[in-house]
């Protein structure tokens, strides 16, 4: 494993391909998206405060990404099950890709010791990633603040 790979993707680096299924079980690559830009963007939890927030407003959005030709897609270790759940519920119209082994989040660097109360435990360290047609990382935000973020990425690209 290289050390990119260690410590996360960075700007001007070849994003990492992935090869996962969403929430319906359809198959989605980095590959199959070549010639797209892709926000790629990664979350700790369904259903949870600050994930719904930040899919919610990634949601009202979306049209405004579409119209930029802008693939969208939410990563989490969650089940199919969990994201088909979270999705209907909040009317999200983009996938949520399955990373149940967390190999997205570590090829992306995003699967990280976190330190809550004085407990260390392994999570994901909500990050986005806004990936070019040539599959090149043009933008890396780590420790993302939800406020503000899917607006900020729609500026970007």
């Amino acid at each position: 494993m290289s050390a990119a790979r260690k410590t996360g993707v960075g700007v001007g680096e070849k994003a990492p391909d992935f090869s996962a299924q969403d929430e319906t079980g359809r198959s989605w690559s980095l590959k199959a998206l070549k010639g797209k830009t892709v926000v790629l963007y990664f979350y700790p939890k369904d259903n949870t405060s600050g994930c719904t927030v930040e899919a919610c407003d990634f949601r009202d959005r979306f049209d405004s990404f579409a119209k930029k030709k802008v693939a969208l897609l939410g990563v989490s270790p969650d089940t199919a099950k969990s994201h088909a759940g979270f999705k209907a519920k909040h009317g999200l119209p983009f996938p949520l890709l399955v990373d149940e082994k967390k190999d997205i989040c570590r090829a992306y660097g995003v699967w990280k010791t976190k330190t809550l109360g004085g407990r260390r435990s392994m999570g994901v360290e909500r990050s986005t990633f806004v990936i070019g047609p040539d599959g090149v990382v043009l933008h890396a935000l780590r420790k993302v603040s939800v406020s503000g973020h899917a607006e900020a990425m729609l500026e970007a690209v």
